[in-house]
């Protein structure tokens, strides 16, 4: 007997700049942005008529104030699936208590999987290969760690980022290299409904030429990223700011796809 396809009624997304759709600019939607999980609502609304999708997501977010501001109203929404991606920007600050994040996350899934929802989390990607993220290697490999023992422990599903290989190629991240591109978001709602089990009619936008791996044009790329992103990024750090200081959740209520 073939597996039955899963349907989802009602779905919840969580987290930073990730879920928030970062990356995927469209000036048509709340906040500018579509990104991985609108694509995802969009495909298991084919499913539902009555299918109802909340975006509570907000950039720049530490893993606390994911929990403080999103977990119980996306409780209260009763989903049967909640995506939750936080900790990325924790894991980029001077110092970190991997330990104590863990175990407020662990909390928080907890309180999750008991609602009956299918919960979603993932792993830190594997940004070995970058000059600048890269430092932060070994920190992310241990939480990751840390994160495959708080999904086994409530049977959280994993969404294992650090094993997908494809996202090494830079044309999967938008112009910061922080954030995925249009066809890095295309790609990663394909792993997630992969994940999920369930149909879908994506297609990935071509990601062009590849980029120019001389000596020179990297130089120049690398000093443009670092005065347009990276000093901008150390600025705010200094300043105890955030990019996601005075935005809101694009979608705050459950609601239908449009």
């Amino acid at each position: 007997m073939m597996p039955q396809e899963p349907v989802f009624h009602r779905y919840v997304a969580l987290g930073d700049s990730f879920s928030e759709g970062v990356g995927d600019p469209d000036p048509t939607r709340p906040n500018g942005l579509r990104g991985w999980a609108d694509r995802v609502a969009e495909e298991l609304a084919r499913r539902d008529a009555d299918f109802g999708y909340a975006n509570l997501a907000v950039r720049g977010r530490l893993l606390g104030p994911i929990v403080d501001e999103q977990l119980d109203a996306a409780i209260a929404m009763e989903p049967d699936l909640v995506t939750i991606y936080a900790g990325g920007n924790d894991l980029m600050r001077p110092r970190v208590d991997l330990d104590a994040l863990a175990a407020r996350y662990d909390e928080a899934i907890g309180k999750l999987t008991a609602t009956g929802a299918t919960v979603l989390m993932w792993t830190a990607f594997d940004a070995g290969w970058s000059a600048v993220f890269g430092k932060l290697r070994g920190r992310s490999a241990i939480y990751n760690e840390l994160v495959r023992e708080v999904a086994d422990r409530h049977g959280a599903t994993l969404v294992d980022f650090w094993r997908f290989g494809e996202y090494q190629d830079l044309r999967m991240w938008d112009w910061d290299r922080l954030h995925m591109s249009t066809p890095g978001h295309q790609n990663m709602a394909i792993r997630v409904l992969g994940t999920l089990g369930a149909p879908h009619r994506i297609e990935m936008d071509s990601l062009g030429p590849d980029l120019p791996t001389d000596k020179a044009s990297r130089r120049r790329a690398d000093l443009a990223w670092t005065k347009d992103f990276l000093v901008p990024w150390v600025g705010r750090r200094v300043r105890g700011s955030s990019s996601g200081d005075g935005v809101s959740a694009k979608r705050p209520t459950l609601a239908p796809i449009s």
